[in-house]
């Protein structure tokens, strides 16, 4: 016995429901999981249902049988004319039958003896043939006087009745084209994050517009529309870091010295190609020039275009565990969470994910402490030298921070963030996040404890700088670069615009 997920398109009739359960019970079916709400779309329902594989075989055969199975989601053609009917009983029956013969689903009427316009009947139609709009239209043409107002192919122009065909769609114009089945998977995966949505009162509506927008908002920042937030600080007498703040999502570090530049994290994989030309204007050479990588998390924008280097990347063996499951919860106790492993899945694929090849795990071996983490691992820059610490996976499992109490840097990740010098734009994007998976931490009380013991870190290597003048650098995985000042964070230092038109 095996889960099995499908759509099922339905007229919206009584009984329609009923006979489709009878299909599945008939093959000894056990239903998991079922979706319809006439609000979203009167006619698609969403299954998963529990059976052997012959039997599902015979529940979709019977399906198809009698058309409810779904089994694409090619944009409908959008046909909106005015016809001018006489004034005689049975005129609308007649023009009615005309379009029922060829399978028209009229999405709107309108027509009032009274108005401006007594004889004209305005339709708008969707018709799932291309090949039927000339028959439709010729016999339309033979027995009244026809105008033309609007027809689309492309699927932009259909109505709400039709609201999943128009939502495969908007993704077409995200991802390119796609099998069918992806997209049917697809959509699933989405109607099944809105269900677990709606049941916490959230608006099934605003779950899909946060889906599209999160996918929209990172193409419409890239290319000529790419900028980012620059800081640049010397750490030592050979070493310069160097901080991009991209539009969407996390921060990327460079460490650069005359021996070698390495990646702390990469962004997105649909900047890459931006990036490099960032990196190449700020005199840090092209992606041969990055010697490591260094990842401190699975999340996409974190690790998504590590990939496309040459370079080792080097990460924990839990955020290794996380690229392969794709799931940003797994190794977490909220590992089978539905909105967690559907939003890793959706945002890896508008991001261009792509999985690195070279990879080195840290050992996990550890013999001192820094506060309550771990110190697993040393990796040496030049003449800087930075502990790396094991989080204890309250953002995701894996996490890891890299730490010098010498020269007074702190990666922090995702688990340390100065808010307040996020851009509007940049805050609203991550707003996406949280509301699609509630919480961007898998743990929020391990997260909390997390934040606390970074704080004290930072704030002890204060006192211990205090002498020198430096401050302890809080590197977070968004938002500028910052001190503490009274338990807050302060951006630190100037923050220059990178564009790329004006390079």
């Amino acid at each position: 016995m095996k889960k099995f997920s499908f759509i099922a398109h339905m007229p919206d009739t009584p009984g329609s429901l009923h006979r489709a359960a009878e299909i599945i019970k008939k093959y000894e079916g056990n239903i998991n999981r079922i979706q319809y709400d006439r609000r979203i779309d009167p006619a698609t329902v969403f299954y998963e249902v529990t059976a052997s594989k012959e039997a599902f075989r015979e529940i979709t055969r019977d399906l198809a049988l009698i058309g409810y199975l779904q089994t694409s989601l090619k944009p409908q053609d959008f046909l909106k004319f005015c016809v001018y009917l006489p004034h005689q009983p049975g005129a609308l029956y007649e023009f009615l039958k005309i379009t029922t013969s060829v399978g028209a689903n009229i999405a709107f009427i309108d027509f009032d003896d009274k108005g401006r316009h007594p004889d004209r009947l305005t339709v708008s139609l969707n018709l799932e043939q291309s090949s039927v709009v000339d028959h439709l239209l010729n016999q339309l043409k033979s027995c009244y006087r026809l105008e033309i107002l609007e027809y689309d192919t492309t699927g932009k122009h259909l109505d709400d009745t039709v609201f999943y065909v128009r939502y495969a769609q908007a993704i077409r114009e995200l991802i390119g084209e796609s099998e069918e089945n992806f997209l049917l998977s697809f959509l699933a995966d989405t109607n099944h994050i809105v269900q677990e949505l709606m049941a916490q009162g959230n608006d099934p509506r605003k779950v899909f517009e946060s889906v599209l927008i999160t996918g929209k908002t990172m193409w419409a920042t890239t290319r000529d529309r790419f900028y980012a937030d620059v800081q640049k600080f010397q750490i030592t007498e050979h070493c310069t870091l160097f901080c991009f703040q991209v539009p969407c999502g996390g921060n990327i570090f460079l460490i650069s010295t005359t021996e070698e530049k390495i990646l702390i994290d990469t962004g997105y994989g649909i900047y890459h190609p931006d990036v490099l030309s960032m990196l190449s204007r700020y005199g840090l050479g092209d992606e041969q020039q990055v010697s490591r990588i260094i990842v401190t998390h699975a999340d996409a924008d974190h690790c998504g275009a590590a990939g496309y280097f040459t370079a080792p990347i080097f990460m924990h063996q839990g955020t290794l565990g996380i690229i392969k499951k794709n799931n940003r919860a797994f190794g977490s106790r909220n590992e089978h969470s539905i909105l967690e492993e559907f939003y890793t899945k959706m945002i890896n694929l508008f991001s261009k994910f792509n999985s690195p090849a070279n990879v080195e795990c840290f050992s996990q071996h550890w013999v001192t402490m820094r506060g309550i983490f771990p110190v697993i691992d040393l990796v040496r820059i030049g003449d800087l030298e930075l502990e790396v610490l094991e989080g204890l996976g309250g953002h995701t499992h894996g996490q890891i921070y890299l730490y010098s109490r010498k020269n007074g840097l702190l990666f922090a990740a995702d688990s340390l963030i100065n808010f307040s010098s996020l851009t509007k734009e940049r805050a609203d994007y991550s707003s996406f996040a949280a509301f699609l998976v509630t919480s961007v931490n898998v743990d929020s009380d391990l997260a909390k404890k997390e934040r606390k013991a970074l704080l004290e870190i930072a704030f002890d290597t204060d006192k211990a700088l205090i002498t020198t003048g430096k401050r302890c650098l809080i590197c977070g995985g968004h938002g500028a670069v910052s001190v503490l000042e009274e338990n807050n964070l302060v951006s630190y230092g100037r923050v220059d615009r990178y564009q790329p038109y004006n390079s």
